[in-house]
């Protein structure tokens, strides 16, 4: 004989399961996507910004693919979710469950959140306040119209210079003038293209990039010396008999030979890339 109680059992399970979590709402509403947006935006962070961070926390991500979860395209799996809730600081609070199908409260509970409600607006102490966003100075520098390992090398001609805005905090202390970068020769940590920033100097110590002038050429090149071949030596020997090193500019892309200064050529160096 059945229970006559089943059929209400039966009911009551699948009214409990109508309101469980629901992952295939979730997914179309882009609730994760739209979170990590808002936990990011919330840092001041930009995509770029916030992929170097999540590197710190083992998670190698582009900024592209970040903007792809944050638009829906794809979400990010259970060990890149940690980092992204330790890299925002968002707590254990559900900040990625959302509340749909959740149980409601009961009328009692819910008029005991309307009071409460009430009492925080009537204090006055609780409203929003706005959203201050960051503000970020900019300040004009001079770049050469010139690049690094091409062109005739008149990088402090005044007539070469253009004036750019750069955020303040992009410059580093110390900068004079920028230069953009033409190859690949000091890749992989400088790039065609990219501005690098310089300061004036006349030396150099080994080991520092620095920009050059040889033989009328401009170069983005790695600092060094060596002792001068037999054949060099008198070209480096100053007049009191003292043999001086021989300048060499050297690549970080090891597809790229070491340059020796010639002897008797032009060689200038025109400051340090900081």
């Amino acid at each position: 004989m059945k229970n006559p109680d089943s059929k209400s059992k039966v009911v009551s399970i699948a009214s409990a399961r109508c309101t469980l979590y629901n992952a295939a709402v979730d997914r179309e509403q882009n609730f994760i996507g739209k979170r990590i947006a808002e936990a990011r935006n919330n840092n001041c962070l930009s995509l770029a910004s916030f992929s170097r961070l999540l590197a710190d926390y083992g998670v190698s991500v582009s900024p592209a693919a970040i903007n792809k979860w944050e638009l829906g395209g794809s979400t990010p799996n259970a060990y890149q979710l940690l980092a992204i809730r330790q890299a925002l600081n968002i707590g254990d609070d559900g900040f990625f469950m959302s509340n749909a199908g959740l149980p409601e409260l009961n009328a009692e509970g819910l008029r005991k959140v309307a009071e409460y409600k009430a009492d925080l607006i009537a204090s006055g102490r609780y409203k929003p306040q706005p959203k201050v966003m960051p503000f970020i100075k900019y300040i004009d520098m001079p770049v050469s119209s010139l690049t690094v390992s091409a062109g005739t090398g008149a990088f402090l001609d005044e007539g070469n210079f253009e004036m750019i805005s750069f955020p303040e905090s992009s410059v580093p202390d110390g900068a004079e003038f920028g230069v953009r970068v033409s190859g690949n020769s000091m890749e992989p940590v400088y790039h065609d293209g990219q501005i690098v920033w310089v300061q004036q100097c006349e030396q150099l110590a080994v080991g520092e990039v620095g920009i050059f002038i040889y033989d009328g050429d401009g170069y983005l090149k790695v600092y060094s010396e060596r002792e001068p071949e037999e054949a060099d030596r008198e070209a480096f020997t100053d007049s009191y008999g003292n043999v001086h090193m021989q300048p060499v500019m050297v690549s970080y892309n090891q597809e790229y030979d070491d340059r020796p200064v010639a002897a008797y050529a032009g060689f200038q160096i025109v400051g340090r890339v900081l």
